[in-house]
């Protein structure tokens, strides 16, 4: 009889054990479809690609003489490449002579107009500015292959895509700041299935490189439609699949490189600015995903060592660190710091959050 109400008590869990379990099984029915698109991934871009079309570079560049020439350097005989416009956006320092020096064409940009945001703006003036056929954007901190533009009009052409985003391989310049970059990146993840190919209504993108058809983005005034979104390249994708366009982002791991923040609190502050999406997702859905993420991505690391865990606490578990191998190559190299990341889930929840609750409008020495 002692041993009685032990083995009751094993039998019989709480009633907050079983609540966990329910939470628990209803979260996992979000997050898998998003993680299975997520690992299906894109259409691979392949170097070696040729192409007739004119492709035109466009690259917006404010206050960016530290990193523009690394972008701009392979880019000077890359093949198909007609032309590479630099709109150089009231920079203050020697961005212009750069991009002049790296053989582009520098379009001197014109002072930011009510009711617009810096970079679409840039883009905007790019685009008029531009000849080709096709157009590539590019920010300042990508590092392409000579052939990444070609490949990515291929993959445009034969996907049939009205706008096609570019997953890239990411830099990072210390462990602590590849800690917690990975930590951001798996939220996308888990948020919204990032890295999956065709877009959905709920899509996530990646304006460092985008690839469209010059004549589209004109004739349908896709900058002037999206000039107050802070989150540009997600507001375009989003508006066009509304429209039933079809949108993709391409895996260009094997030919792009991103070197976005430089440290722990440049990734802190830079990407938690945009991390939460705020302004293109509706606060209910930021609130869902909050939510989401707390049970089945934060909670189950702690509740495992803390050793309260349900089978499905395990299983999620298990699941947060099968993405740090599916995940792997999305880095130049992944070292300790990204193997640790999920002990930094909770950090890059916290910032998520905080984009939430008190969004930035602030952005290169501008206030929106």
């Amino acid at each position: 009889m002692v041993g009685a109400a032990p083995c009751s008590a094993c039998v019989n869990p709480p009633t907050w054990w079983w609540i966990l379990v329910v939470v628990e099984a209803a979260t996992l029915v979000v997050v898998i479809p998003r993680l299975w698109r997520a690992a299906r991934g894109g259409r691979r871009l392949h170097s070696g690609e040729a192409t007739a079309v004119r492709i035109s570079v466009i690259v917006p560049a404010r206050n960016e003489a530290g990193r523009l020439a690394q972008c701009l350097a392979p880019l000077r005989n890359a093949p198909g490449v007609y032309e590479i416009i630099v709109v150089d956006d009231e920079s203050s320092d020697d961005t212009a002579l750069i991009a002049r020096n790296h053989g582009a064409t520098v379009v001197a940009g014109k002072p930011l107009p009510e009711g617009w945001v810096g970079k679409i703006w840039a883009l905007q003036q790019g685009i008029t500015t531009a000849t080709g056929d096709v157009v590539v954007t590019l920010d300042a901190d990508a590092r392409p292959s000579t052939e990444l533009p070609q490949a990515a009009v291929c993959a445009l052409v034969e996907s049939g895509a009205a706008l096609g985003t570019v997953a890239p391989r990411f830099r990072t310049t210390s462990r602590s700041s590849q800690w917690l970059h990975a930590a951001m990146l798996t939220s996308l993840v888990y948020r919204h299935g990032a890295g999956a190919g065709r877009a959905t209504k709920d899509a996530v993108a990646n304006g460092q490189c985008m690839v469209f058809r010059r004549a589209d983005a004109v004739n349908n005034g896709w900058c002037e439609r999206v000039r107050g979104s802070i989150i540009e390249d997600i507001a375009l994708v989003r508006m066009l699949v509304a429209e039933g366009k079809q949108v993709e982002m391409f895996d260009g791991t094997t030919l792009l490189t991103v070197q976005m923040f430089d440290g722990f609190a440049d990734t802190w502050r830079g990407w938690g600015r945009s991390l939460s999406l705020t302004g293109v997702d509706s606060r209910r859905r930021q609130a869902g995903d909050a939510a989401i993420t707390a049970i089945s991505v934060v909670a189950p690391l702690w509740l495992v060592f803390g050793g309260v865990a349900t089978p499905l606490t395990m299983l999620l578990f298990a699941v947060r660190l099968g993405t740090l191998v599916g995940a792997r190559r999305a880095y130049e190299r992944a070292g300790v710091g990204y193997w640790l990341s999920p002990v930094a889930d909770l950090f890059a929840w916290v910032v998520v959050l905080r984009g939430t609750v008190a969004p930035s409008r602030q952005w290169r020495g501008r206030h929106y």
